[in-house]
């Protein structure tokens, strides 16, 4: 299963979905892009100057997030100019009606050429993008996320 960056920071600290994700997700093999070495890592730096974590969790998640990629949990696809190329064919594709971000785009791109079948993300655009190149959701509605809270 693909993960979007922002799931992968879900699976390291507690956000208001979380244990959704946790519950979910168990039990996976994971596969993400390159990018999440600096998006997770970008992320959790953010939490931590709004106060949302501590120096102290942040470094841990930070250590969790390393862990989980020397342990094959999680596998990072190359960023490669294939990529790019399929990333800019999606953003072309999906316009005007679907604003798609150059980094989502890439997810997208990565998770599509390396045939991952199914993409765990929450962000909207990033959903509408996988939707219109038929590529599974996980969830497969944002309803779920509350329903089951």
């Amino acid at each position: 299963m693909y993960l979007d960056s922002a799931i992968i920071v879900k699976l390291l600290v507690r956000e208001a979905d979380s244990e959704w994700f946790g519950r979910n997700l168990v039990g996976h093999k994971f596969v993400t892009s390159e990018l999440a070495l600096t998006e997770v890592r970008s992320a959790l730096l953010s939490k931590e100057r709004r106060g949302y974590i501590t120096p102290p969790e942040r470094e841990t998640a930070a250590g969790k997030f390393v862990a989980m990629i020397e342990k094959e949990s999680l596998r990072l696809f190359p960023l490669t100019r294939a990529v790019l190329e399929r990333a800019s064919a999606i953003q072309q594709a999906c316009h005007p009606h679907i604003p798609l971000r150059t980094l989502d785009a890439l997810h997208v791109a990565t998770c599509d050429l390396h045939h991952s079948g199914t993409m765990s993300a929450t962000d909207g655009r990033i959903r509408a993008a996988c939707e219109q190149f038929a590529i599974a959701l996980v969830p497969a509605k944002l309803e779920d996320l509350t329903a089951a809270n």
